[in-house]
């Protein structure tokens, strides 16, 4: 039986993309780590995702779709947020993964007093070019990206700041918003040099929205269940073969692009709508 009182509460945000599921739950659940619960959000899903949430067959698991689409993972999360029974959150992209160890890893952190913890992503490129982040991960600085996958923060911490704020509203990415938001509420920081997670950038994919792939998610799975180590191979993966000139080139390209877009035609349309039409995403009002 679960633990009527879990200790973490996993958020998993999601919009009409039910063939990844699966194995985003998947890795939820082989968590060495196992008092928590997983609120699945639907932001007004209307394809399968209903239904293949509730066919797994573990009652730490719950759905629920919200009314009206949010557009980004902020409304979700913030619904998650409202049901947690957990003293602490977590989240997971629905197309990302966690390694087993990222929940055994990153809770004890916030045990010894910590207010949010991270540790390391691995950013997982179509050309399967591994990146890591966030970068200089070791301080927290104001305005600083961490993949909201590969972090943990207490829950009341996030409700005393308000909870994640609509894109509309903010001139930052909303995790970055969040963060810096508990960050000047006074909570303390701390980054566990492990990495635990695998996430899948779907502002680099195009059309992942319409064409709905999970193949990657599938072969990385696998992989992940037949190596004996697979954080060691990755930490060496990334010593050893750097993301190439070309690689780099496109990600400073796009964050210029980001910056300039952002100055002369404002944060919304220069981001998020241009990254909502690449995954194959209507723009938002």
């Amino acid at each position: 039986m679960p633990n009527p009182d879990p200790k973490v509460t996993v958020v998993m945000a999601t919009y009409n993309w039910s063939s990844v599921l699966p194995y985003s739950i998947g890795s939820v659940l082989r968590q060495t780590w196992a008092d928590f619960e997983l609120w699945v959000v639907g932001d007004a899903c209307t394809d399968e995702s209903e239904q293949v949430v509730r066919s797994i067959q573990d009652p730490r698991v719950h759905w629920h779709n919200l009314e009206v689409n949010f557009g980004q993972q902020g409304g979700p999360n913030n619904e998650g947020i409202r049901r947690a029974r957990g003293e602490y959150i977590a989240y997971l992209g629905h197309d990302d993964l966690w390694l087993p160890h990222h929940l055994e890893a990153l809770v004890p952190a916030l045990e010894a007093g910590a207010d949010v913890a991270w540790g390391l992503v691995s950013l997982v490129l179509p050309d399967q070019t591994r990146v890591l982040r966030p970068l200089n991960p070791r301080k927290y600085q104001p305005g600083m990206w961490i993949p909201p996958t590969g972090l943990v923060h207490r829950k009341d911490l996030a409700q005393k700041v308000g909870g994640w704020r609509s894109y509309r509203d903010i001139t930052m990415d909303p995790e970055a918003d969040l963060l810096q938001r508990m960050h000047e509420a006074g909570g303390s920081g701390r980054f566990v040099p492990r990495l635990t997670a695998l996430k899948f950038p779907a502002v680099v994919r195009k059309n992942v929205y319409q064409d709905k792939p999970c193949h990657e998610q599938a072969a990385w799975t696998q992989k992940m269940q037949e190596s004996a180590d697979l954080e060691r191979e990755e930490l060496l993966h990334a010593a050893l073969q750097p993301p190439g000139i070309a690689t780099l080139l496109k990600e400073w390209l796009r964050a210029a692009w980001f910056v300039a877009g952002k100055k002369i035609f404002g944060y919304k349309k220069a981001v998020f709508d241009q990254r909502r039409k690449y995954k194959g995403l209507t723009p938002k009002s």
